[in-house]
């Protein structure tokens, strides 16, 4: 019997080629299809698999499993890669995997294949997901394989396979820029785009308009959250509610599109090692990340508040390398979860050509007291008492000034 293998396949260059090399090299391939909410016609690309030589083909709808096990958590965390990415790509990769290992298992398939290059953190997300998941399974990584890669030089080899072998693919040896598009996000890199200085042509953009073509007047939105999951929004401009979670942020990807929100070229750290350049789309979860944040501000207890900002980076940088099954990461996500128990309310935010702006928050879990805080009431507060405390953390202060003067 033939040997039989699990390939993520997504119906492009890549994944096709691969699929027709494994079946030349006498596997049987089961090609898995994850749905995360990109554009693509399933149908379309179940009937390719199948004309290149899949025995089988899973397609599978994960897009409310991406939002509430995969994005939701990401939120909570305040999770960005080196400041500015939100990962939309990463959040993705550890699902895949692990329906992937569902299939195999399903199919007695004794391989797992993926499409990732050597030279990106695709292949340690989705590897180290499958060791993890199930520790005796092997894996097959072609562009790791001497064979393929001195099969394969290059694009123009793996078009002219495709050619040579009758697989219909859309890509041309000149190809602008390659694209990687999910519910979270479309990523745009490689190509015209290895240059940093270059300016990304607008008609590149698929999620968001251009600032410029955005409205002229302002969308006003309500997100209400409890403890730090969004769980109802409303548009205050034409009466818009949504409280689904899939339904939710479909929604905040389309109001946050039309006002051109969620656009970012950066150039960030693989984790092999190299920099690269990326230029991303993330309506839903920029408007999230934004509102969740300033929640957090209201609801949140100072210490921690300062204890989580200084855990999400490491949390990040988790889910960026890949470590999404890792005992680190269940750690911390117990954390960040003890942290959300408190951070339910509701934010109001301002949506005007690509600028995503807080405008008022409320909760019944505030800590914010106005009195308190006014510059016009007491409000219980004896300004005296800052005397003694101001006094007591000058002590270290003075004593170190009084040393360096000797």
């Amino acid at each position: 019997m033939k040997q039989k293998v699990v390939l993520a396949y997504s119906g492009g260059l890549d994944t096709s080629v691969i699929l027709k090399w494994l079946v030349n090299k006498g596997y049987d391939v089961v090609a898995f299809v994850a749905d995360l909410g990109q554009n693509e016609d399933f149908k379309a690309v179940k009937e390719k698999a199948l004309k290149v030589g899949a025995s089988n083909v899973y397609i599978e709808d994960v897009k409310e499993e991406f939002v509430t096990d995969f994005i939701f958590p990401a939120i909570r965390a305040n999770a960005v890669y080196e400041g500015r990415y939100l990962m939309g790509t990463s959040l993705a990769r550890p699902l895949i995997a692990k329906k992937q290992i569902e299939v195999a298992a399903k199919e007695k398939a004794e391989f797992v294949s993926h499409g990732a290059t050597g030279k990106g953190n695709d292949q340690v997300r989705f590897e180290l997901t499958y060791l993890t998941l199930n520790p005796k399974i092997k894996i097959i990584a072609p562009w790791k394989d001497e064979g393929f890669l001195s099969q394969f030089k290059g694009r123009s080899d793996m078009i002219e396979y495709a050619n040579k072998h009758g697989i219909p693919v859309k890509a041309t040896k000149d190809a602008p820029y390659s694209t990687d598009g999910n519910l979270m996000h479309i990523s745009y890199e490689a190509g015209i785009l290895e240059d940093p200085k270059l300016k990304p042509s607008e008609e590149m953009f698929e999620m968001t308009k251009s600032p410029k073509d955005a409205p002229d007047k302002e969308t006003i939105i309500e997100v209400e959250f409890k403890k730090g999951d969004p769980v109802k929004v409303k548009n205050q401009t034409d009466g818009t509610i949504k409280t689904k979670p899939l339904e939710l942020f479909q929604y905040l990807n389309n109001v946050g599109g039309e006002n051109g929100i969620g656009r970012i070229d950066m150039v960030e750290n693989r984790f092999v090692g190299m920099k690269s350049r990326g230029v991303y789309e993330t309506p839903s979860g920029t408007i999230l990340h934004i509102a969740h944040r300033d929640i957090e501000g209201l609801t949140m207890d100072r210490e921690v508040m300062h204890l989580c900002d200084m855990l999400m980076p490491k949390f990040a940088e988790l889910v960026y390398y890949g470590f999404w099954y890792s005992p680190e990461m269940e750690f911390l996500r117990e954390a960040f979860d003890k942290s959300q128990e408190h951070v339910s309310g509701t934010v109001y935010l301002s949506l005007y050509k690509g600028n995503c702006m807080v405008i008022g928050r409320e909760s019944k879990e505030s800590l914010y007291n106005q009195d308190l805080s006014s510059m016009d009431v007491l409000g219980g507060y004896d300004q005296k008492d800052a005397l003694g405390f101001i006094r007591l953390n000058a002590l270290r202060l003075k004593s170190s000034s009084l040393r360096n003067r000797k």
